[in-house]
């Protein structure tokens, strides 16, 4: 007998769990002192020591968006007795973050590797060419998925996901409003957070409506960071993870994939305004064997405030139609009722691609949060929306 992805006898909840969490400081873009690959080192390494093991214990790693560090050179500077395991999520730039998560546990749970750490290390603009997402791709020629946007103007992240958001707040009847509560409540979760790049830097209302349009309906704190830092998050068995230092923060399901026809920059899918979550946040919470409303805190990738917003209303955690009452800053808060973003998110307390909203994730369902909901059991992670593929996590005290 089969079973279509996504059902509850074709999953991985419980059976692997996150053991440790690393993270360098975090800089703004082009000031890290050192190397993607030492940022990635100390970020591994931290992790380790976090979960309490030798770092020699490790035998996988798995990344995303290109990453520049590789695991064989990673894995000869640790000292791991064995590689076992080496995987890239292909494609969906900051949309792969919790696919990689994914891609580890499937390798833990098949028996392809023990210990497996999905990393993302970030230099950017001193030891690399430019940004990795932000920039428009140079070059005399156009092809692919670019040639239908750039030649009528349309050269950036901000301006594909912008014409969307438009669309989406119009189709619902919201406003600035519903956008400016996102940025003001990551901003106000930062305070609390000493990690964070903004920390220190609080975010009035007022100040977010005098800041410059970058494209219209963003303003300058709509949009996320450009960093330099690294993060690292330990994947093993959930028997082994019980033997280890931390407490252990157990999967209930991770999926990626996306909606037929979507893509960031062809702007030709059939559903237009949307962030490409709608069949996986399906498969998610049916893989996981819960439901929207067992989510006590949400981690949102904000590429841009517009994004965030059609994530969490396409991960059922609010009606589009109500989102203009749901969605305020208050409600937003780790003191309200659909806390997100509780570190400061991709706007205020870095842009490592979204691996930082997982150790968060983490973090929550610790306990240990500078921004800690009381009594959270089940914590929502969702990639970087709009993307192509993108995917989600789900995680359990």
């Amino acid at each position: 007998m089969t079973h279509p992805a996504g059902g509850p006898e074709r999953t991985i909840r419980d059976r692997v769990a996150i053991a440790g969490v690393g993270e360098t400081t975090y800089y703004k873009r082009g000031r890290s002192p050192v190397s993607e690959f030492e940022l990635a080192v100390d970020a591994v390494t931290r992790a380790a020591e976090d979960a309490g093991m030798a770092v020699r214990e490790l035998d996988g790693f798995a990344s995303y968006a290109n990453d520049s560090t590789q695991p064989v050179r990673l894995a000869r500077a640790l000292g791991l007795e064995e590689l076992r395991f080496s995987n890239m999520f292909w494609g969906g730039g900051g949309g792969g973050v919790c696919g990689a998560v994914g891609n580890a546990a499937a390798a833990v749970a098949a028996g392809y590797a023990d210990h497996v750490v999905v990393y993302r290390s970030l230099a950017q603009g001193r030891f690399r060419f430019g940004s990795t997402f932000a920039a428009t791709p140079g070059g005399s020629g156009i092809s692919g998925d670019f040639a239908y946007s750039i030649p009528y103007g349309v050269m950036s992240p901000a301006q594909a996901i912008a014409l969307r958001t438009q669309r989406f707040l119009a189709d619902h009847g919201l406003g600035q409003d519903v956008l400016a509560a996102i940025a003001l409540a990551s901003y106000e979760h930062a305070q609390h957070n000493p990690r964070a790049v903004m920390y220190g830097r609080p975010l009035t209302r007022e100040e977010y409506d005098r800041s410059r349009w970058i494209v219209e309906p963003f303003h300058l704190f709509d949009c996320c960071q450009e960093n330099d830092g690294a993060a690292a998050v330990i994947v093993t068995s959930a028997e082994r993870a019980r033997d280890l230092r931390a407490r252990p923060v157990y999967v209930l399901a991770a999926a990626q994939g996306g909606s037929r026809g979507h893509d960031l920059f062809t702007h030709s899918g059939p559903d237009y305004a949307t962030a490409n979550f709608k069949a996986v946040a399906a498969r998610l919470y049916g893989m996981a064997g819960v439901e929207a409303g067992d989510v006590d805190v949400a981690q949102i990738y904000e590429n841009f405030t517009g994004g965030a917003l059609m994530s969490i209303i396409e991960h059922g955690l609010c009606g589009g139609d109500e989102a203009g009452a749901v969605l305020t800053h208050e409600n937003l808060l780790w003191t309200g009722r659909l806390p997100v973003n509780t570190s400061g998110g991709n706007l205020a307390e870095c842009y490592m691609h979204g691996l930082e909203l997982v150790i968060e994730a983490v973090r929550q369902m610790r306990g240990t949060s500078t921004c800690q909901v009381p009594d959270a059991a089940v914590s929502l992670v969702a990639g970087g929306p709009v993307a192509a593929p993108v995917s989600s996590l789900l995680l359990r005290r």
